[in-house]
Formats: C-alpha cells, sequence, structure tokens
C-alpha cells in the first residue's frame, strides 16, 4: 500500500502543479471569477492532500499498513478524486450535479484525517 500511495501522490502532486499553472495563465479571462476561485480550491486541496498521502506512504512503510492508516490513504485519494475533480468539473461546464459531490469529496477528505488521528492513537513507541 505504501507504494501505491506514494505513486498517488506523485500523480496528484503532478497533476496539481499543472493543473494550478493551467487556471493561473489558461483559465484567466476565459472562465468567469467565481469558478477560477473554485478551480484554485481544487487545486489547493488536491495538493494539500497529495502531500498528505506521501506522509501515509511514509507511516505506513515505517510502521506497517495499519487499516487505520490503509483506510486514510484511500479516503484521501478518493476524497481528492471527489472534491478537486467535481470542482474541476463545474469550471468547465460540467453538469450541476457535480455541486453536490463536492461536499461528499470534503467529507472524505475529513474521514481521512480521523483515520489518521485514529492511526495516531494506536501507535505506542
Amino acid at each position: 500500500m505504501a507504494k501505491l500511495y506514494l505513486l498517488l501522490a506523485a500523480f496528484f502532486g503532478g497533476t496539481g502543479v499543472i493543473l494550478g499553472a493551467f487556471g493561473a495563465h489558461g483559465l484567466r479571462d476565459k472562465v468567469a471569477e467565481n469558478l477560477l476561485e473554485a478551480f484554485k480550491t481544487g487545486v489547493h486541496y488536491q495538493m494539500i492532500h497529495a502531500l498528505a498521502l506521501i506522509a501515509v506512504a511514509i507511516l505506513i512503510h515505517q510502521i506497517g499498513a495499519k487499516t487505520s492508516l490503509i483506510v486514510s490513504g484511500a479516503l484521501f485519494a478518493i476524497g481528492i478524486l471527489l472534491f478537486s475533480g467535481s470542482l474541476y468539473g463545474l469550471t468547465f461546464g460540467g453538469p450541476r450535479i457535480l455541486g453536490p459531490i463536492t461536499p461528499l469529496g470534503g467529507t472524505l477528505m475529513i474521514a481521512g484525517w480521523i483515520a489518521l488521528f485514529i492511526a495516531a492513537l494506536g501507535y505506542a513507541k
């Protein structure tokens, strides 16, 4: 799982930089300001949670594949896809059904942090 989460972190981090640059240079004056802000929010949360996935990968490598760590990484990855992905989709005129998906992705990200907290509680050193 550590390798998978590290690969996902690299993917989300790399695409986050690409999307951030695209938003800053390619979307300015092309989409409404509120949509550009939503896009930036998607990139911001994607980058933060890419770093969180790196931390989870390191922890799995160091202390083992505890269930709470595996769950945390999965929730971060799925949360990125749903939260940031729905914001990207809305920015480019995707269907309005994407709107309710955004808070679901955010909820999964929060749950990922809770699972990481649980992993920390169980860590004895």
